[in-house]
């Protein structure tokens, strides 16, 4: 049976204050600048934004694997009740393997082409327990029956160009969890299949999370796929959070004028509209990133306070909201 958390009021995955940065012969990048956000054992946390907004590399920080001269400058990320930011690469490599598991975009980058599907999963076991071969193989075998690949017991012995594309993402879902970790990232894992296929992928992590109480960080700029599978959706822009908050109340009622741009520009079915929202401009490189809050040259709500001075994250009903929009309610709140 895969260990349950031992206790759920308490986050598995708790990351205060992150900031990234990557040295630069024109001076330090910041890609992500003091960022907070927990996940709960069993919950999937969406973190959503468009390209640059900083969602993988906050991922990569998360399991050790930030590409050089990528640097964690401050901040800390804890995992069940450790600190797992500043570990030596040798001990964040164990904890990898034993309590993270990782699906990436493309199942290619994460298989080897040279050996078959068996041998990397019953290596990837044997590493972090005690099985015997016959023990390997046989978890092996049962791993490929959950995550719905028919005759495991003869496909164990395939190649990764002997699969489709979703079948291999399928393999490299096992793989993150062949040995039962608490936490996986997924960094846009239903992003190079096709709709149906991503719906069979998206209920297989549901699945997999109520079963093993395994927390996930979903990275994704999908609405759709945040909509279908979170619990709770962080809302990037820019290296920060602009609002966070209960995927419901954050998709029904976005509090954020970005946030509200990304919701206008998903097509509903059953809701005759003309014409889709959408947010001119583009989001600002690391090297122009604006004063106060980063979205204010897109901003259709613009103020003068929001050009001068950044806003921090304010609770508003159930959502958290980084906006000066919403000053009142931090003052009366």
């Amino acid at each position: 049976m895969p260990e349950m958390p031992q206790s759920t009021d308490k986050p598995l995955l708790q990351v205060r204050d992150l900031k990234i940065e990557f040295p630069t012969r024109r001076g330090i990048l910041t890609a992500v600048d003091g960022i907070s956000f927990d996940i709960m054992p069993g919950e999937v946390l969406g973190v959503v934004g468009e390209s640059g907004a900083g969602k993988s590399l906050t991922g990569a920080a998360v399991i050790g694997l930030l590409e050089p001269p990528g640097r964690i400058a401050a901040g800390s990320i804890t995992l069940d009740g450790r600190r797992i930011d500043n570990l030596p690469y040798e001990e964040m490599r164990k904890i990898r393997g034993r309590k993270i598991g990782a699906i990436f975009q493309d199942p290619l980058t994460s298989l080897n082409p040279l050996y078959s599907v068996g041998r990397q999963l019953t290596e990837t076991i044997q590493t972090h327990t005690d099985m015997t071969d016959k023990q390997a193989r046989d978890r092996a075998i049962e791993l490929l029956s959950d995550v719905g690949i028919p005759a495991p017991e003869r496909r164990i012995d395939h190649y990764p160009h002997q699969f489709s594309g979703g079948m291999r993402q399928r393999v490299v879902i096992a793989l993150a969890l062949a040995v039962n970790p608490t936490l996986v990232i997924a960094d846009e894992p239903t992003t190079a299949l096709d709709v149906s296929i991503q719906a069979q992928i998206i209920a297989l992590l549901k699945r997999l999370c109520r079963e093993h109480g395994t927390a996930v960080m979903l990275v994704t700029h999908d609405m759709g796929v945040i909509a279908e599978t979170a619990d709770r959706v962080a809302v990037m822009y820019a290296g920060r959070i602009a609002e966070i908050g209960p995927v419901k109340d954050v998709i029904k009622r976005a509090k954020h004028p970005y946030t509200h741009g990304l919701m206008g520009s998903i097509p509903m079915i059953g809701h005759d509209i003309e014409q889709l929202t959408q947010i001119d401009g583009a989001m600002p490189r690391l090297t122009d990133i604006p004063q106060g809050c980063a979205f204010n040259p897109r901003c259709p709500k613009v103020f003068d306070k929001c050009r001068v001075e950044r806003p921090e994250l304010i609770a508003v009903e159930k959502t958290d909201v980084a906006c000066w929009l919403y000053e009142k309610e931090a003052v009366h709140g």
